[in-house]
């Protein structure tokens, strides 16, 4: 592929499980890739290997994450695709839940990725955005009500921007993953009984891995992917929507 006809894509939380395998799978391709994280070390090293610009944040916030964009887009010259891969999770019924660990989970989750759409409108002239929701969005999950709210919020969010931005050629999708074995999600699936127990809930016998949902989101990314928009597409062993003998 010629250098110039390289895509050019941002992935924020590109030092995380599936922000981590995306990068990979994109670089294989050949894009052009800008890797936005937190963990300093781990962005050097992905960036060296994969030859790619990074820029670190500190935190999920709106305004590091505008600066950011704008930085992976003077960097790149323009912008074709972004990836949120930021995320975070917590496992509370609501009435043990803080008013500081509510606000967190928004932030972090909604919050990052409104921030998101809002740089994308700004700094991008067609393209696809790609945010993540969770399978916790679509099902009840017992002491999943502060991460399903935040995910439910990203969903509704998708949908609208992939109609305001419709016009410009701008699209917006979401993928929903159930239960992915990343560091973020590591005491759910260490214990090999917690594990067993997890997989059984999903229809096809196993918990996610990164590369799962890091294939979709780059697939959705992908300029032949062109007339899908507004979409929330499940990457999650059949959890939210088949009820089996498992289950």
């Amino acid at each position: 592929m010629p250098f110039s006809d390289r895509p050019c894509v941002v992935i924020l939380g590109a030092t995380g499980g599936v922000g981590t395998a995306l990068a990979k799978n994109l670089s294989e391709r050949g894009w052009k890739l800008f890797l936005i994280g937190r963990n300093t070390d781990k962005l050097a090293q992905l960036d060296a290997s994969l030859h790619a610009a990074s820029y670190p944040i500190e935190f999920a916030s709106s305004s590091q994450i505008g600066e950011a964009l704008n930085e992976a887009k003077t960097t790149l010259g323009r912008i074709d695709g972004i990836a949120n891969c930021i995320g975070s999770l917590l496992l509370k019924p609501a009435h043990l839940t803080s008013d500081t660990e509510w606000e967190s989970v928004l932030d972090v989750n909604l919050g990052s990725a409104f921030a998101t759409v809002r740089a994308a409108g700004k700094l991008m002239d067609g393209g696809s955005v790609v945010l993540v929701s969770s399978a916790a969005a679509r099902i009840g999950l017992a002491n999943h009500e502060a991460i399903a709210a935040a995910k439910a919020g990203i969903e509704g969010l998708t949908r609208s921007a992939a109609a305001t931005y419709a016009s410009r050629g701008l699209r917006f999708n979401a993928v929903a993953p159930g239960l992915v074995k990343t560091e973020l999600t590591r005491r759910l699936w260490e214990n090999e009984s917690a594990a067993n127990a997890s997989a059984a809930m999903h229809p096809l016998g196993r918990l996610g891995d990164p590369e799962d949902v890091a294939g979709l989101m780059a697939w959705l990314l992908a300029p032949e992917n062109s007339w899908i928009t507004g979409q929330v597409i499940g990457v999650d062993g059949g959890l939210a929507d088949l009820k089996t003998k498992n289950r």
